[in-house]
């Protein structure tokens, strides 16, 4: 039997999106449900043909690219691809932006609300990055 894990990522910092990858690519190679919520600071990195780097907050920040650690992008995608993890953008973020799902990287589900992600997370594990 799997468990409910729910990440929802608001934080555009290198070290707190590599963080809420790691939650979501273990977990879900883990066979646990995996659901990640992309919000605010965090969206902007999802957008296709982005390559600009999140930036620091310190420096275990700072190390984890120049030891190549794998991109926290990297580590989303396979959570989707191996564990069959789910993405979805906030649908408001979304609309503040002025983003269409075309705009986003494809292994995005398709956008959701934040009282539907909550419902959803009820009986699980809330991770917030």
């Amino acid at each position: 039997m799997s468990n409910k894990i729910s990440v929802m990522v608001v934080s555009g910092s290198r070290e707190r999106l590599q963080m809420a990858a790691m939650v979501a690519s273990v977990g879900a190679v883990s066979g646990n449900d995996v659901r990640v919520f992309l919000s605010m600071n965090a969206l902007p990195y999802f957008k296709k043909g982005t390559n600009r780097g999140a930036p620091a907050e310190g420096e275990v920040g700072e190390l984890l690219q120049s030891k190549n650690a794998p991109a926290f992008e990297q580590l989303f995608q396979q959570a989707v691809e191996l564990g069959d993890a789910k993405i979805y953008p906030c649908s408001m973020a979304m609309d503040i932006l002025a983003l269409e799902p075309v705009d986003l990287e494809p292994h995005l589900g398709e956008p959701m609300g934040l009282t539907k992600f909550l419902d959803d997370a009820a009986d699980g594990q809330v991770w917030t990055f």
